[in-house]
């Protein structure tokens, strides 16, 4: 057999008016994996909503006998109608369905299951469908053709299916993924010179026009995830709060200060260059550059950030359980949680590169992280091109 063995497809479909302009989404998943292998987003003129909905769930089949036909499927939509009439509980009376019914069930192999889900876990498939009638897509798109633009939001709002995939039938609740897209700030004069430049006890810079333009060009790209957003934290440094507040005014949010999230302290290195720090402490360098657990005078470990960064991580994990949230913080703890994501020893740290104003996505579910995205930057933006940092 070729392809996937069983497959689901999301269907959503909706119309603004009641009848009025109408459209549908629908997501064909690997049910194994829970990777998208096509999706679709279209118009279908002046409909009703059952009329919408119906017509997702026929361009999900139809995709499913197109990249799958040899894959056994389950159909999951947040319409109680459709999944009941097709599921043969409720009888179809009005004349609009019978039709739309009928073609469902010619392109639905023998054994296609229908699920009711929550509209929560049918958010792909709605977000198709209102970008079909905002004009912004039409049509199926297959995987490998996603716009770069595109995979932050598939990201962040299909966290970790291949966990939840694993996790099915293990018997616990299955809950739903708390998201976590990491910010750093934006680049400061300390940062183009590359500067030691820790947390509140720090010379605390704030961002350069060139930071504000990065961060804007963020905001930019977060723009439609701003309806899932369910909070802006921000670490209480000068630079991180004037990053926060770019973005939380583009999202419609306050921002939430976590002084978990704040840079490592460097104490009396802070401002001075790596150049500055090995001519004026070069022991010192060499024991830091050597032990998780050495502070520069006046400073903090690694290990006592590690500690600081991971109870601010629990906090927001049961503060916003199954939310997602933007954090905007710093290369060190960020750094941090990616290791303990991925469940890496601290030392990970030191082999990771991160990009001032880059985008970063961690979910957990049950317990257990996902690292959906690392150090992406906006796909095709000016004020990151030809940047050394």
């Amino acid at each position: 057999m070729t392809g996937p063995r069983s497959v689901i497809i999301e269907a959503d479909g909706g119309s603004r008016g009641n009848p009025g302009p109408a459209g549908y989404g629908a997501v064909l998943r690997d049910a194994e994996t829970g990777e998208v292998l096509a999706e679709d987003g279209s118009t279908i003129g002046v409909a009703t909503n059952n009329v919408a909905e119906y017509s997702g769930l026929i361009a999900g089949l139809r995709m499913a006998e197109e990249y799958a036909p040899e894959a056994d499927i389950e159909v999951r939509m947040d319409s109680k109608l459709v999944v009941e009439q097709m599921s043969g509980r409720w009888k179809i009376k009005h004349p609009d369905m019978r039709p739309l019914a009928e073609e469902a069930n010619r392109l639905a192999p023998f054994g296609t299951t229908y699920t009711w889900v929550p509209r929560e876990q049918n958010k792909h498939a709605d977000r198709l469908a209102n970008e079909a009638l905002d004009g912004k897509r039409s049509g199926v798109t297959v995987a490998g053709e996603v716009d770069p633009a595109e995979s932050l939001i598939e990201e962040v709002e299909s966290p970790a299916p291949s966990i939840q995939a694993q996790t099915q039938g293990w018997g616990r609740n299955a809950g739903t993924p708390t998201t976590i897209v990491l910010v750093r700030h934006g680049v400061t004069p300390h940062t183009v010179e590359k500067r030691f430049s820790g947390g509140l006890a720090s010379a605390n810079p704030g961002l350069s026009d060139e930071g504000k333009a990065q961060i804007r060009a963020v905001a930019d790209w977060l723009a439609p995830l701003a309806d899932r957003v369910d909070a802006v934290v921000a670490s209480p440094v000068r630079r991180t709060l004037e990053s926060a507040e770019i973005l939380a005014e583009r999202l419609g949010h306050e921002i939430e200060v976590e002084p978990g999230f704040a840079e490592m302290e460097f104490g009396v290195w802070d401002g001075l260059t790596f150049t500055e720090v090995g001519e004026k402490y070069p022991d010192d360098l060499t024991a830091w550059l050597g032990s998780l657990d050495f502070a520069p005078q006046g400073g903090e470990s690694f290990r006592t950030v590690q500690t600081r960064v991971l109870d601010g991580l629990a906090r927001v994990l049961d503060q916003h359980a199954g939310k997602t949230v933007v954090v905007v913080s710093h290369v060190t703890p960020i750094k941090t949680l990616v290791a303990h994501a991925v469940d890496a020893p601290l030392e990970a740290v030191f082999r990771m590169e991160l990009t001032p104003a880059s985008v970063t996505v961690l979910s957990w579910f049950n317990g257990t992280a996902s690292m959906r995205m690392y150090n992406a930057l906006p796909p095709g933006n000016d004020v990151f091109a030809g940047s050394k940092w």
